[in-house]
């Protein structure tokens, strides 16, 4: 490994979510090895899987040069979410695999940072708040979190991503099942 990953404000550590990993790989926008490429979801015109360091994404160069994008905007636009925030989530943050259609959560009029999977114990000891976070975002009922919840593995049929509020520290689970 060459040099310290750029930080990224809301996603933090995309080594430890997998986001990003530790390869001597070249990166299709600046040709340079750095140490690290990112192996999240790209959208885009072009193949960019496992080709992009975390230095272009960061620096919005990759979206700028090659059309790349990383998550979809729509969720952080119909929360309010500022243009400028939604931007910086959509074209120079790392995303994140999931099931389906990957959702960036939003709390205090802000994009939330993104965590990885939510671990069983925070699952299992999750507070109040955020069952009710987690009720009101996905429109369920008591009924429908023992279902996701009730056996939780990360990875499995029913799976938790663990957002946290920049500003006020609520724990927030994206949701997604196959």
């Amino acid at each position: 490994m060459t040099d310290s990953l750029p930080p990224f404000t809301y996603h933090p550590d995309p080594l430890a979510t997998g986001a990003v990993e530790a390869r001597a790989a070249v990166c299709a926008c600046c040709g340079k090895a750095r140490g690290f490429i990112y192996v999240g979801p790209v959208y885009g015109g072009r193949d960019l899987d496992n080709a992009l360091c975390p230095w272009c994404i960061a620096d919005g160069s990759a979206a700028a040069k090659l059309d790349a994008s990383f998550a979809d905007p729509s969720p952080l636009e119909r929360a309010g979410v500022a243009e400028a925030i939604v931007q910086q989530v959509h074209l120079r943050t790392p995303g994140y695999v999931s099931w389906q259609q990957e959702s960036w959560l939003a709390h205090c009029n802000d994009a939330c940072e993104f965590h990885g999977d939510a671990t069983e114990s925070e699952v299992r000891t999750a507070s109040p708040e955020t069952k009710s976070h987690w009720l009101s975002e996905y429109d369920q009922d008591e009924e429908g979190w023992a279902w996701a919840s009730q056996g939780y593995k990360p990875g499995g049929r029913s799976d938790l991503y663990k957002f946290v509020c920049r500003h006020c520290g609520l724990v927030a689970f994206g949701w997604d099942a196959c």
